[in-house]
């Protein structure tokens, strides 16, 4: 199946999601209404789901995405990755290295590293990594083992690096100006859109703001 070619555009708002903030069957309605405000990337996270049911959510959801021509990662499960077709996996520092999952996947899938520093950001960028997401900037309700980075350590990560950098980590409408003089390509956001009533309504307000960052 085709992959996406990466633009660091994609970044500009990324949603990562959260079934904490609803059923199966709201997650879908709630990627749908993301799609519909304009994310530029979905993230599949699923922390507590076995890989078959794990591929067939993502399957659902990546006919979702492919007809908004917006790429779908899977959060750290490469397996489930390949198995329904997405178009690339983020890991974090304690999962699979980079360049192993680069060698699994091949040069057609997009694959995303969680890096805190220089070293950590270039060491992925050496082993094929096509972005770093970088947090977290404001500390983060979703993932309460998080640790708040400072924006010198953001600015830090993106001089070190020639790939893209997303910013993640506590980001909402109310603090999402803050980036702004800052070189990341864009905005990771879990609850300030899937925590909403109106997902679409949230995206289409995240997405006026980071372009506002980003002009």
């Amino acid at each position: 199946m085709d992959s996406m070619i990466f633009d660091k555009k994609m970044l500009q708002l990324y949603a990562v999601t959260d079934r904490g903030f609803g059923n199966e069957d709201r997650l879908y309605a709630q990627v749908e209404a993301a799609l519909r405000g304009g994310v530029t990337m979905v993230q599949l996270r699923e922390k507590h789901m076995d890989d078959k049911d794990f591929i067939e959510e993502a399957r659902k959801i990546k006919m979702l995405t492919k007809a908004y021509h917006v790429p779908l990662i899977i959060n750290d499960n490469i397996h489930v990755c390949v198995e329904s077709g997405a178009d690339g996996v983020h890991v974090g520092q304690s999962d699979m290295e980079a360049g192993h999952v680069r060698e699994i996947l091949g040069p057609d899938k997009i694959i995303g590293v969680t890096a805190k520093t220089p070293e950590q950001a270039l060491a992925a960028q050496c082993a094929g990594a096509d972005y770093i997401g970088c947090g977290a900037v404001f500390g983060s309700s979703t993932k309460l083992d998080t640790n708040k980075i400072s924006m010198e350590q953001l600015d830090a990560v993106c001089a070190a690096v020639n790939i893209p950098v997303v910013a993640i980590g506590g980001i909402n409408r109310d603090n999402i100006l803050q980036l702004k003089g800052h070189k990341m390509c864009g905005a990771a956001v879990v609850s300030a859109l899937f925590a909403k009533e109106d997902v679409e309504e949230a995206a289409k307000e995240l997405l006026a703001k980071v372009r506002e960052i980003l002009e």
